[in-house]
């Protein structure tokens, strides 16, 4: 999907937090909580997804992503198309469920 010729971009955040000292655990909720004040959607525990307009768009979240990262631990951003995004697979084990539909996002022009 292409708007204004641009191509739509999720970008996907992944983190491994320490949260054994109250310090710790204090830098994992504001990672967290600025992620959802971003527009951040939880897909999996510690895996948030965010839908952007363009390539440039995703950069600009990247960014904030980065630049808030708290001093431990480790946070790997990787950016896919609309395309690469509906190609996933999702399994479940013995409980078989159907896979989630991607979150909305309202996005303002």
């Amino acid at each position: 999907m292409y708007l204004s010729g641009y191509r739509c971009m999720w970008v996907v955040t992944m983190f491994d937090l320490p949260v054994d000292t109250k310090k710790a655990r204090r830098a994992y909720a504001q990672f967290r909580k600025k992620l959802i004040q971003d527009g951040f959607a939880r897909m999996q525990f510690s895996v948030y997804i965010r839908h952007c307009a363009s390539e440039e768009n995703a950069l600009i979240h990247t960014t904030r992503v980065q630049n808030s990262v708290p001093d431990d631990g480790e946070v790997r951003v990787l950016t896919i198309t609309d395309k690469q995004f509906a190609r996933m697979r999702v399994f479940w084990g013995k409980r078989r469920k159907p896979p989630e539909p991607p979150p909305s996002q309202l996005e303002l022009f």
